[in-house]
């Protein structure tokens, strides 16, 4: 009875670690983000001294690349990488600018628009946040903060280009 109570234990642990393998297909677990925004450096001083994330080594992609992979018609960009956290597998949010005129509508609600409208973060220091928030005189919308349902608070504002940003966390 121990040998297949043994037995058991052991094929019911390989099938789940084999279940828990084959449940990506991905090399990574996080998702890079790539943003264009009309001002570069107003946004990574929002997302770095407001938000709080970390700026990493970024890259440069020349036209020849920027043609060939059909990401621009021909034009050399410069990306800025921006991090939760400096970790290999920190999701990252690529900042990228043109110096040409914003054509994309400021949003006043999340369904003005389709496509990517918001993010969420979930910082573990909510009252910093909010500080860093009122400190920079960043307009909070609709009546946030606000306590959630589960006792979380949550603060909606918007980047410099209009992109939504829920902060998410304990206060």
């Amino acid at each position: 009875m121990k040998h297949i109570l043994k037995t058991a234990l052991f094929l019911i642990t390989i099938t789940m670690s084999l279940s828990i393998q084959s449940q990506t297909d991905f090399e990574q677990n996080g998702i890079s983000v790539g943003v264009i925004v009309s001002d570069l450096e107003a946004s990574k001083i929002f997302y770095t001294k407001i938000v709080g994330m970390i700026e990493v080594p970024g890259f440069s992609v020349t036209d020849d690349i920027g043609k060939r992979t059909g990401l621009t018609g021909g034009l050399p960009f410069d990306v800025t990488v921006l991090k939760l956290e400096d970790t290999p597998t920190a999701s990252q949010w690529k900042l990228m600018s043109f110096k040409k005129e914003a054509t994309h509508p400021k949003q006043k609600y999340i369904q003005d628009d389709t496509g990517m409208q918001y993010i969420t973060i979930f910082p573990k220091d909510m009252a910093g946040a909010i500080a860093r928030i009122k400190k920079n005189n960043i307009p909070t919308l609709g009546e946030t903060p606000i306590q959630l349902p589960n006792g979380k608070t949550f603060v909606l504002i918007q980047d410099p280009d209009g992109t939504f940003i829920e902060l998410i966390g304990d206060l």
